[in-house]
């Protein structure tokens, strides 16, 4: 038994544990910990009734299902629980008692005894049981005093609860706006649904993450997945086929899949689907995606209009560089002049080393960054007159006029030196914690002569850069 020391250090050391922003895996640890240390509590348990999906949920697993780890005469006996639950009782050992305990109820609780002994508290907010906090101890003796302190514990994890909850709602908010925002950005600056694609699914992904999301393409009359690279579940697929254009949403029989059209100008676009064999779409993610689908939908019809455009631009819209059309362009009117005039050549084919590595890692955002800020390293580098091209993807092809090898080896060489030593700065990517990362590139280089066409020279490169990466990456073939 505590002495009133030991319980107003334990009932201090509770508060603090409590009133720490810790993630719920850490702070049922501590919970745990301190009870173990004063109450004599083997385990601790926090069970959360959510009452959108209509599971339960472990506190000390980030809110995860309870029902997965359990047996089913655990969970039936947790479900009649909180059905019968009301603020003022607790059980011990399946029997009722009232949290301000009676001299006869005090009298009855020193006279049950077992080897392993369960008490659950009810979990309160605004005079509603939310959930319970739920004990095993292998005391032998209870006293009123004891359970005074767990009703007041399970008051203080109440409040902790709560707000951990209110936190977690008002983060997945916040994210939903913060998509909005970056889908609006896109809208500005991109114009490749190779690059559009993954960054709205990455976006949606974030704050729906109990549902698996899915980007479909409609084309051809059938829908494609396009992000991410497989979708095995039939279901989703039935539910594609019913949408219309005034189709605003539809949902599985279940709940637990929607999908959700992307239609700009009368026109259906493709789809995003959102699916899991557990959970439920709540009402505030199903509005999200109706709002992230409409904004998405403005995005790739703006790209799709674009893609027509920029077919015949000569400029690549994420880099500023010349792009693949106009590359072909230049690289044929370089070779016919380096023949006509008999001097000398040379090209570069330069490839970022583990890109995918990046986007995987970072996002498709942080991609963005590293080849925008490569490209304006190669831009610095080069002469008024050399030719830089972004050939497709993370690759880009140099074209050096009236230049012999060794010159066009140094000028790889420093290429990749610079690219070695720079911090590449990915803040507008937003990846929390990382602002700089390095990178490091491949430089296949081939010098132009008269045996040779446009095609060969631009293979002979490739075949360099090739080398370069297989044996070793980070450094210049020559071919």
């Amino acid at each position: 038994m505590l002495n009133n020391q030991e319980n107003l250090e334990y009932l201090c050391k509770l508060s603090n544990v409590v009133s720490k922003k810790i993630s719920p895996v850490n702070s049922i640890n501590a919970i745990n910990k301190l009870l173990k240390t004063y109450l004599n509590i083997n385990k601790t348990e926090i069970i959360i009734w959510d009452n959108n999906s209509m599971l339960l949920k472990s506190f000390g697993d980030d809110l995860k299902l309870y029902d997965d780890k359990n047996s089913e005469k655990e969970i039936n006996y947790i479900y009649s629980s909180l059905s019968v639950f009301n603020g003022s009782k607790f059980y011990f050992n399946e029997n009722e008692f009232d949290c301000d305990l009676k001299e006869e109820e005090q009298y009855q609780i020193t006279e049950l005894k077992s080897d392993n002994n369960t008490i659950i508290f009810p979990l309160v907010a605004n005079n509603e049981v939310f959930g319970l906090l739920k004990t095993d101890s292998e005391k032998t003796t209870y006293t009123k005093d004891f359970f005074s302190l767990l009703n007041i514990t399970s008051k203080l994890i109440s409040g902790a609860v709560i707000n951990y909850i209110l936190n977690d709602q008002m983060e997945v908010s916040l994210n939903f706006y913060k998509a909005m925002k970056d889908i609006a950005k896109i809208i500005e600056s991109q114009y490749e649904l190779s690059y559009i694609i993954p960054m709205i699914g990455e976006m949606i992904d974030r704050f729906i993450s109990s549902h698996l999301i899915y980007i479909f393409i409609y084309k051809d009359d059938e829908y494609k997945l396009v992000w991410p690279s497989a979708c095995k579940d039939e279901s989703v697929y039935k539910l594609l086929k019913k949408i219309n254009l005034k189709t605003e949403y539809i949902l599985s029989d279940n709940s637990k899949i929607g999908v959700f059209p992307l239609i700009s100008e009368d026109t259906i676009l493709g789809a995003i689907a959102a699916y899991s064999n557990i959970e439920k779409l709540l009402q505030k993610d199903i509005d999200y995606l109706v709002q992230l689908t409409r904004q998405s939908g403005l995005t790739i019809q703006r790209a799709n209009v674009y893609a027509e455009v920029l077919q015949y631009a000569t400029l690549d819209a994420l880099t500023g560089l010349n792009n693949r059309r106009q590359f072909e362009i230049r690289i044929k009117q370089e070779v016919a002049n380096a023949t006509r005039n008999d001097t000398p050549l040379c090209g570069l084919m330069m490839d970022i080393d583990y890109f995918k590595k990046v986007n995987d890692t970072y996002g498709h955002a942080a991609g963005d960054c590293v080849l925008k800020q490569i490209s304006d390293i190669i831009r610095n580098e080069l002469r008024e007159y050399d030719i830089a091209c972004r050939y497709g993807g993370e690759e880009f092809f140099i074209i050096l006029p009236q230049t012999k090898v060794a010159e066009a080896t140094a000028v790889a060489q420093r290429l990749r030196k610079v690219i070695e030593e720079s911090k590449i700065n990915i803040k507008e990517a937003g990846v929390n914690g990382v602002n700089y990362i390095k990178i490091t590139a491949s430089i296949g280089v081939c010098e132009y002569n008269f045996e040779l066409n446009a095609n060969s020279f631009i293979q002979k490169a490739d075949k360099a850069l090739y080398e370069a990466k297989t044996t070793g990456r980070n450094r210049v073939i020559v071919f």
